[in-house]
């Protein structure tokens, strides 16, 4: 069965997950980034926070955006709770349609699907990346998650999300794939990852 990564999508998620839905940082994130001076970033797709709050935690300045107005809710209580509020900004907004009018020295974005092309959607969020900075893609390779099979377009390869950034602008740092297992709803549910970080250099 497939399904449409609209808004309407989104808000019946996370109504069924939140807020038992706060999963745990992905391993990446950390794995990527702590060799980073830390500066601005932007958590594109960021959910109930995992991602967001733990680079608040290292020392960024973060802006996250989701179009979830429930998981919203929940990252900003988790961000109360923590005493991070003063250097998080929660912003709830369509990405694939959104025009921040800003850059930001860090761009990452964690198995975000938008309602339209999942490699347009990379190379979108390519373009708030400031020169100098850094872009990370985690997301989910071709094939079924979770039970279920994703729309075409909405999964990418190591190789395509290189492919959006092949120009002189960019530098690859990283790239590779990875299946690693995670527990939810207490089974053990295999992950099939795919992992990009890029410099912009211009």
């Amino acid at each position: 069965m497939t399904h449409r990564f609209d808004g309407s999508y989104w808000e019946e998620h996370w109504r069924r997950a939140a807020p038992g839905g706060s999963l745990p940082v992905h391993p990446y994130l950390q794995a990527e980034t702590q060799h980073l001076p830390a500066g601005t970033a932007l958590d594109a797709g960021c959910g109930t926070g995992s991602e967001a709050l733990w680079l608040v935690e290292h020392g960024w300045q973060v802006t996250a955006a989701d179009i979830s107005a429930t998981a919203l809710a929940v990252a900003a209580e988790r961000a109360r709770a923590a005493g991070l509020t003063d250097r998080v900004e929660w912003v709830q907004t369509d990405l694939a349609r959104w025009e921040p009018g800003r850059r930001w020295d860090l761009v990452v974005t964690s198995y975000a699907h938008p309602d339209t092309d999942q490699l347009g959607f990379y190379r979108r969020i390519a373009s708030w990346v400031d020169a100098g900075g850094t872009l990370l893609v985690v997301g989910h390779l071709p094939g079924q998650h979770h039970g279920h099979a994703h729309p075409e377009g909405a999964t990418a390869t190591a190789t395509g999300i290189t492919d959006v950034l092949a120009t002189s602008d960019w530098r690859i740092e990283a790239r590779y794939e990875n299946t690693r297992t995670v527990h939810a709803g207490g089974r053990a549910v295999p992950l099939h990852d795919v992992v990009v970080r890029a410099r912009r250099t211009a």
